[in-house]
């Protein structure tokens, strides 16, 4: 697949980043009970940088704690290569995840999604988009007749906005692979993107519509230099994932903390819709492993692209045929929640 090759010139590094997170180590074994553990690690890949976005977690961490009756530590990550991996060796319990790592995570480090976010204005989508500084010339259509003439930013190789949405929705259909198409491509953050992009450094990146909010709030006069060229269709929003063998009845609370979190009336209410605030959220929402299925159904999208691209008769069958069923089981899912 072309998004497998392009992560692969991207991602190694990624991939072998989780070292970072020593998983050598053991996950917490100090137990209160025979199942119930004493500390639960919560892991977080910043929106921006850690030093920005540890202060604007911490609060909502701390309430998570006193109400579920068990101490929440996060862990910051680089990259959502390792956060899956943490997961999988058992050293992160519970995490925030965007959509395609949350579908790896439950694949493949035996995690189970608790919850959706909802964003400040209560919807359960957000966009990827293109982006390129304001004034440049360049626009959507420059963009995509390649020639290598622009650099790229593209996010986290495991992004489903940085890198899945463009590829299933844009650069697939079109049968465009980036490394050929531009001149450069480099693998960064959202926010180093977006600065990157404002500053001249960058002609094109990949960011979306969370992110963007996040940099014109720290960056207003940079964020102010951006113009968006395209923007993908709804992506469903992040989701909390846990272990499958988290204890039961921690794993009950914590979904009950973040579904009522921010709800109701009272002193209390409000300060947790403070903390929500702060982070561009409106709440939680519940949500199951069918909440991926838009995940599924571009990731089906793009195989088929792939296999047109090949002409061979059998791979186009057979890619059609599970792309047809994971199109079937989404229609159906939107038609009953249009909303999702």
């Amino acid at each position: 697949m072309i998004r497998r090759r392009l992560l692969g010139a991207l991602g190694l590094a990624v991939a072998l980043s989780a070292g970072a997170l020593g998983l050598s180590a053991c996950a917490p074994k100090s137990q209160g009970s025979a199942d119930q553990p004493k500390e639960i690690v919560f892991g977080i890949l910043p929106a921006e940088n850690q030093a920005s976005m540890g202060p604007i977690w911490q609060p909502l961490l701390d309430d998570m704690s006193a109400q579920i009756g068990v101490k929440v530590t996060a862990r910051y990550v680089s990259n959502y290569a390792s956060l899956i991996e943490a997961m999988r060796f058992k050293q992160v319990q519970v995490g925030w995840f965007s959509a395609l790592p949350a579908l790896d995570a439950v694949q493949r480090s035996d995690g189970e999604v608790l919850g959706r976010i909802i964003d400040a204005g209560g919807d359960a989508t957000y966009a990827s988009v293109i982006i390129a500084k304001k004034g440049s010339g360049i626009t959507l259509d420059k963009v995509l007749a390649c020639g290598g003439k622009y650099s790229f930013g593209m996010a986290d190789a495991q992004s489903t906005s940085g890198t899945l949405a463009p590829m299933a929705y844009l650069f697939t259909p079109k049968g465009i692979e980036p490394t050929k198409c531009f001149k450069t491509v480099r693998s960064s953050s959202h926010q180093a993107n977006s600065a990157a992009v404002a500053n001249g450094v960058l002609d094109v990146a990949s960011n979306n519509t969370v992110g963007i909010l996040f940099f014109k709030r720290e960056n207003p006069r940079l964020a102010d230099s951006l113009d968006i060229l395209w923007t993908s269709p709804p992506l469903p929003e992040s989701s909390i994932v846990a272990r499958k063998d988290l204890d039961p009845a921690i794993k009950e609370k914590m979904r009950q903390f973040f579904l009522t979190y921010g709800t109701g009336t009272g002193p209390i209410a409000d300060k947790q819709r403070e903390v929500l605030k702060k982070m561009a959220y409106g709440g939680f929402r519940p949500a199951d492993d069918s909440y991926l299925d838009p995940i599924r159904e571009m990731q089906a999208s793009e195989a088929l692209g792939e296999a047109r691209h090949t002409g061979d008769p059998g791979k186009i069958a057979a890619a059609q045929a599970a792309y047809d069923k994971i199109h079937a089981a989404a229609e159906q899912k939107r038609a009953k929640e249009p909303n999702v």
